[in-house]
């Protein structure tokens, strides 16, 4: 098995580009002239001379100056030329060092590749490091790219599984975990390199990242990374059988995917992880018998999208996460047969939007959980066979839509939770087959909407409101009628 990679061709900026020697030459004379005409004339109008004294006779001391000054203008001109031509010798001894940098770190880039191929895993890992140290010493980033590249394509490449600790398997079994160690020693290195400041030396940020397809089967540590101005893809990768960290990660102004991607028997950890001014895309990843934790995380100035993700049988926490400035979408996303917080996370600013996503068969909690200043859409989402807390979270400064939301078959809990400040739409709300509680609920200074609703009153929801209802609060004619 060998991985096959040329380094790419030099941007255009980069080749050597000189004018010939003529109009080199010219343009030096023409800007000169042009620089001690302009001097000149500048001393002439700062010292207000009002014209030049003429004579007839030239005497000796005159004849000496514009021989001095003849000299002047040849031994400017000769100083110009000399200019003109260190100038480009220096260029192309520049052009010179940088292919033969090139040539050099292409044959050792060649000799690193051809170690991927061994069969030896010891001289794969050799092979791994030595791309590494390329990378870290490439003259031009284009070259760093084509490094990086090389190591994420290895880890794209299809591997034995591992067939076991069985005695008739031994020899195997040792030869699995042997490679299993050369592709944990890729994804060590691009977790260091990430966390290196931008500009240093051996720093890979800024640099794309390509790990679609890939299997992280082991414990991983990308904490404080930065992922920031690039394009981050962990696209239908599979995280299972280890602890992977983003605790601190950093992911700005870029692309990150992890579409498709999926999180089983494993912990992934985003904690305190920041997503600012980037597009983040969990569209369709399932969350399913893993723990991953978002706790603390901070999403703002950019897109982050769970659309069509499955939680399921895992625990995924968002606890004490502040979504502020940013869009992010939970549209027609599953949770079900699973735990997932956003206890004590904070809504504002943004848009969050859960519309059609389905809650059954599992728990969703936003107890403490604060709606201010942002827009939270809950539209067309059906609530059935699952428990969803939203106990003591606060409504205030924004707007939150349950509206033609389907409340069956589940329980869903407000108790203690304050309407205040804030629109929240339960307008053509179904309540039926489940139980959704307001008790000690506080609506003020804020507008509830709930005409339209269908189904039996809410426990507690008449004594919340009050009678008449607090201002504000609209209830359908039916529930007013069943009012003690």
């Amino acid at each position: 098995m060998t991985v096959s990679r040329k380094p790419r061709s030099l941007p255009d900026e980069q080749k050597l580009r000189l004018w010939g020697v003529g109009w080199a030459l010219a343009l030096t004379f023409a800007a000169a002239v042009l620089a001690a005409g302009g001097t000149l004339y500048g001393l002439v109008v700062l010292l207000d001379f009002q014209k030049i004294d003429t004579t007839a006779k030239l005497d000796a001391k005159t004849l000496f100056d514009l021989v001095k000054l003849s000299f002047g203008v040849v031994a400017g001109a000769g100083a110009l030329v000399a200019l003109v031509v260190a100038y480009r010798r220096q260029r192309v001894d520049e052009a010179g060092a940088h292919r033969e940098a090139t040539r050099l770190h292409t044959e050792r880039f060649s000799q690193a590749v051809d170690k991927l191929g061994s069969d030896s895993p010891a001289v794969r890992l050799g092979g791994v490091h030595a791309l590494a140290g390329l990378a870290d010493d490439a003259p031009d980033d284009s070259l760093r790219q084509t490094c990086i590249d090389v190591l994420c394509a290895y880890l794209q490449l299809p591997f034995t599984p591992d067939p076991g600790t069985d005695p008739a398997h031994q020899e195997e079994h040792h030869r699995y975990l042997a490679f299993r160690k050369v592709r944990h020693t890729i994804l060590r290195l691009i977790g260091d390199h990430y966390r290196r400041p931008k500009g240093t030396h051996r720093s890979w940020q800024g640099c794309d990242l390509d790990l679609t397809g890939v299997t992280i089967d082991g414990n991983i540590d990308f904490q404080s990374a930065e992922f920031s101005g690039s394009t981050v893809s962990f696209r239908d990768a599979t995280f299972s059988d280890g602890t992977v960290s983003f605790r601190n990660a950093t992911f700005s102004d870029g692309t990150v995917s992890f579409t498709g991607a999926t999180f089983s028997s494993s912990t992934v950890l985003f904690g305190d992880a920041t997503f600012s001014g980037s597009t983040v895309s969990f569209t369709g990843a399932e969350f399913s018998g893993s723990t991953v934790y978002f706790t603390g995380a901070t999403f703002s100035d950019g897109t982050v999208s769970f659309i069509r993700a499955e939680f399921s049988g895992g625990d995924v926490a968002f606890h004490g996460a502040e979504f502020s400035g940013s869009s992010v979408e939970f549209s027609s996303a599953e949770f079900s047969d699973g735990t997932v917080s956003f206890s004590d996370a904070t809504f504002s600013g943004g848009t969050v939007d859960f519309r059609g996503a389905t809650f059954s068969g599992g728990t969703v909690s936003f107890s403490l959980a604060t709606f201010s200043g942002s827009t939270v859409r809950f539209r067309g989402a059906t609530f059935s066979g699952s428990t969803v807390y939203f106990d003591s979270a606060t409504f205030s400064a924004g707007a939150v839509s349950f509206s033609v939301t389907t409340f069956s078959g589940s329980a869903v809990p407000f108790r203690g939770a304050k309407f205040s400040g804030s629109t929240v739409y339960f307008h053509g709300a179904a309540f039926s087959g489940g139980t959704v509680y307001f008790h000690g609920a506080t609506f003020s200074d804020g507008t509830v909407y709930f005409d339209d609703a269908t189904g039996a009153v809410p426990q507690g929801l008449l004594t919340a409101v009050g009678t008449p209802p607090h201002a504000g609060v609209t209830l359908p004619a039916a529930w007013l009628l069943s009012a003690p």
